[in-house]
Protein backbone atom coordinates (compact mmCIF):
# COMPACT_ATOMS: atom_id res chain seq x y z
CA UNK A 1 0.00 0.00 0.00
CA UNK A 2 1.37 3.40 -0.99
CA UNK A 3 1.90 6.16 1.52
CA UNK A 4 0.24 9.55 1.07
CA UNK A 5 2.12 12.86 1.14
CA UNK A 6 0.53 14.05 4.38
CA UNK A 7 1.68 10.91 6.22
CA UNK A 8 5.24 11.44 4.98
CA UNK A 9 5.11 15.08 6.08
CA UNK A 10 3.75 14.15 9.51
CA UNK A 11 6.43 11.50 10.08
CA UNK A 12 9.22 13.92 9.17
CA UNK A 13 7.72 16.59 11.45
CA UNK A 14 7.50 14.09 14.29
CA UNK A 15 11.14 13.12 13.86
CA UNK A 16 12.46 16.63 13.16
CA UNK A 17 10.02 18.96 14.97
CA UNK A 18 11.67 22.22 13.87
CA UNK A 19 11.61 21.25 10.18
CA UNK A 20 9.80 23.03 7.39
CA UNK A 21 8.65 20.16 5.15
CA UNK A 22 7.24 20.19 1.64
CA UNK A 23 6.31 16.94 -0.11
CA UNK A 24 5.79 16.72 -3.86
CA UNK A 25 4.23 13.75 -5.67
CA UNK A 26 6.60 13.50 -8.64
CA UNK A 27 4.48 11.30 -10.91
CA UNK A 28 1.00 11.73 -9.51
CA UNK A 29 0.95 8.02 -8.66
CA UNK A 30 1.29 8.26 -4.86
CA UNK A 31 4.45 6.19 -5.10
CA UNK A 32 7.27 8.58 -6.11
CA UNK A 33 7.82 11.62 -3.92
CA UNK A 34 10.31 14.40 -3.31
CA UNK A 35 10.80 15.76 0.20
CA UNK A 36 12.19 19.25 0.71
CA UNK A 37 13.24 19.59 4.33
CA UNK A 38 14.64 22.79 5.87
CA UNK A 39 15.76 22.62 9.49
CA UNK A 40 18.11 24.40 11.87
CA UNK A 41 18.80 20.92 13.29
CA UNK A 42 20.93 20.25 10.21
CA UNK A 43 23.55 22.79 11.28
CA UNK A 44 27.01 21.23 11.48
CA UNK A 45 25.84 17.99 9.88
CA UNK A 46 26.97 16.61 6.53
CA UNK A 47 24.44 16.10 3.76
CA UNK A 48 24.57 12.34 4.45
CA UNK A 49 23.81 12.93 8.15
CA UNK A 50 20.92 15.25 7.22
CA UNK A 51 19.42 12.60 4.94
CA UNK A 52 19.89 9.97 7.64
CA UNK A 53 17.85 12.16 9.99
CA UNK A 54 15.02 12.21 7.44
CA UNK A 55 15.23 8.44 6.85
CA UNK A 56 15.19 7.85 10.62
CA UNK A 57 12.07 10.00 10.91
CA UNK A 58 10.36 7.69 8.40
CA UNK A 59 10.70 4.83 10.89
CA UNK A 60 11.79 2.14 8.45
CA UNK A 61 9.05 2.70 5.88
CA UNK A 62 11.46 3.28 2.96
CA UNK A 63 11.39 0.40 0.52
CA UNK A 64 8.10 -0.88 1.92
CA UNK A 65 5.15 1.47 2.21
CA UNK A 66 7.25 4.24 0.69
CA UNK A 67 8.72 3.17 -2.64
CA UNK A 68 10.75 6.19 -3.82
CA UNK A 69 11.69 9.41 -2.06
CA UNK A 70 14.11 12.02 -3.37
CA UNK A 71 15.37 14.09 -0.44
CA UNK A 72 16.67 17.64 -0.52
CA UNK A 73 17.79 19.10 2.80
CA UNK A 74 19.03 22.54 3.75
CA UNK A 75 19.46 25.01 6.56
CA UNK A 76 17.07 27.97 6.84
CA UNK A 77 18.23 31.08 5.03
CA UNK A 78 19.38 33.78 7.41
Amino acid sequence: MAMDAKTIENLIHAGIPDADVRIEDLRGDGDHYAAYVVSPSFKGKSRVQQHQMVYNALEGRMGGELHALAIQTSLPKE
